[in-house]
């Protein structure tokens, strides 16, 4: 069988963003991608993110409260973030939806 793999356009209040999941027996991961950046789940590594100089932003779920669809992203908290989604006013403590205003300001 294999993987479950979606992406889809979610329209936040801060513009468009695509939104992904991936899931097989026994794993999951999703991420929202903007033009800037990723908010993403726990399975992402900031220090890899750091040596492109990407933007990154990650929310950790748990066992039993799994971060399974973009959509869980919106309220779960940040943990880490990139320099460079630092340097865009993203920073740990904020609800995935509030770095995803962040990444979309002025991002034409």
């Amino acid at each position: 069988m294999l993987p479950k793999a979606e992406q889809h356009t979610i329209e936040t209040p801060f513009g468009s963003v695509i939104g992904a999941s991936y899931a097989w027996n026994g794993g999951q991961y999703c991420a929202i991608h903007t033009s800037r950046g990723v908010v993403g789940c726990g399975i992402y590594d900031i220090n890899c993110a750091d040596e492109f100089s990407m933007a990154f932003a990650i929310a950790k779920g748990t066992p039993e409260h799994p971060l399974r669809e973009p959509e869980d992203l919106f309220h779960a908290k940040i943990v880490a973030v990139s320099r460079v989604a630092s340097e865009l006013g993203v920073s740990p403590g904020m609800t995935g939806l509030e770095s995803l205003e962040k990444m979309l300001a002025d991002s034409d």
